[in-house]
């Protein structure tokens, strides 16, 4: 390129710089009324709305509407991680996954609630956040209808559905929907009960039993019976004693037939039919 050239170049490339400054936006979008600095800002945004996406990945197809997005797109093939965390040893593909990464450093949350004032380190958090108060739940079961405010959750929901369990005990390979209930099995095997009574000395593998215990020494009784107002420390304790009213018996002798309204009184019966005298 001669110096004449490069000079023509550089002017150019300064009056589009000043246009910066003095808010100049000659190039207008005919669809939406938006304005751009120069012709090429305008050519790239109104594939908005023509969805136009003229770069193409070799390696799987994958089109994108800039130059830019292909690039980024492409080290997922590739393995390039080109932006690396100052703090410790994590690499990243783009430089906005690096600046998320380096708030867990910094502890930076620039995304405020309006409603209750949480703040957040992603706008993604927030935005999910916002979901409590607005009460918005966009993701619906197809099976059943029921419907969440995280994607997440739907997909666990759907196992109930689908029957699937991807998450295996190593130890006895039982499965389960869910890894978190996972973890709570395992305590089984390893004898880890990390939830403590604090006003006596027993542990608990899970939060819920240890809330169940804590009503030992409060007294609460949580459960009353519609019929009589009879309360109960345990929801299953209800359930039992509600029979007595309803009549319901679902536990049926194999032998003669005789119904009951608790399993133990059914083991009780069975007991004392082995020692019965013959006729």
């Amino acid at each position: 390129m001669t110096p004449e050239k490069e000079l023509s170049v550089e002017l150019v490339k300064l009056k589009i710089h000043l246009k910066i400054h003095t808010g100049e936006n000659p190039y207008s979008c005919t669809d939406c009324g938006k304005r751009f600095t120069t012709s090429g800002n305008l050519t790239v945004h109104q594939r908005v709305h023509t969805g136009e996406k003229p770069y193409s990945c070799s390696d799987c197809g994958a089109s994108f509407s800039r130059l830019g997005h292909l690039k980024t797109h492409e080290h997922i093939h590739t393995g390039v991680k080109p932006y690396s965390c100052s703090d410790c040893v994590k690499c990243f593909t783009t430089s906005a996954e690096l600046k998320v990464h380096q708030r867990t450093h910094t502890g930076e949350k620039p995304f405020f609630c309006s409603d209750c004032g949480n703040s957040f380190s992603q706008l993604s958090h927030l935005k999910t956040h916002e979901r409590i108060h607005t009460g918005l739940k966009p993701y619906s079961c197809s099976d059943c209808g029921k419907s969440y405010s995280v994607l997440c959750n739907l997909k666990t929901h759907e196992r109930i559905h689908t029957g699937v369990k991807p998450y295996s005990c190593s130890d006895c390979g039982k499965s389960f929907s869910r890894l978190d209930i996972l973890k709570t099995h395992e305590r089984i095997h390893t004898g880890v009960k990390p939830y403590s009574c604090s006003d006596c000395v027993k542990c608990f593998t899970t939060t819920a039993e240890l809330k169940v215990h804590q009503r030992t020494h409060t007294g609460e009784k949580p459960y009353s019976c519609s019929d009589c107002g009879k309360s109960f420390s345990l929801l299953r304790t209800l359930k039992t004693h509600e029979r007595i009213h309803t009549v319901v018996k679902p536990y049926s002798c194999s032998n003669c037939g005789k119904s009951f309204s608790q399993l133990g009184h059914l083991k009780t019966h069975e007991h004392l039919a082995q020692w019965k005298p013959v006729q």
